[in-house]
């Protein structure tokens, strides 16, 4: 007979951890792809966009008055504390039947005009991620990171095109 799983008396397995974090890195690259092939403006992440769109402004007023700097640039803290946690909390349960893994943990970027890094990345859940970024694009807070990411591609195809150059002129030397 099997016994009921209780999540909070579940271990940590090291390789478990580790598939979530690779799956979030994953996600992450993905999505900054995204940012530098598509105007975010004109980006669509889920099929319920519009409904998060709104039900994250009207949650969360604070995140809804210009200049839309708690939109910009995420407070950790405001989110962590006890009433974001409750508010948090109810938010992300409303897409349980809804969005596809609306609890896993995703990463995101805590200021909008910059890419991933060690200091401006935090953890949160996949709705979390969606609400945050559907927001940004909508609201042209992710302009900048766009022009990043247009940016590091173009510099990156070139330095692949400048080593193809050096590796036929090698190979050619060769011969």
């Amino acid at each position: 007979m099997a016994t009921q799983f209780d999540p909070a008396n579940a271990q940590n397995l090291m390789e478990i951890e580790k598939q979530f974090a690779v799956k979030a890195v994953e996600q992450a690259q993905t999505y900054w792809n995204l940012l530098e092939k598509v105007e975010p403006k004109d980006l669509k992440l889920t099929k319920y966009d519009d409904e998060i769109f709104d039900h994250l402004m009207k949650t969360f007023p604070e995140l809804a008055t210009e200049p839309y700097e708690k939109l910009t640039k995420i407070d950790e803290d405001w989110m962590k504390s006890n009433d974001g946690k409750k508010r948090w909390r109810e938010f992300i349960e409303s897409y349980k039947e809804k969005v596809k893994d609306y609890n896993f943990g995703s990463l995101i970027r805590t200021d909008a005009r910059d890419e991933y890094g060690e200091s401006n990345t935090i953890f949160v859940t996949r709705i979390q991620f969606y609400a945050f970024e559907i927001a940004r694009n909508r609201l042209g807070l992710n302009e900048k990171a766009h022009e990043i990411a247009v940016e590091e591609a173009i510099k990156e195809k070139a330095k692949k095109e400048k080593e193809a150059r050096a590796a036929a002129k090698k190979k050619g030397s060769k011969s």
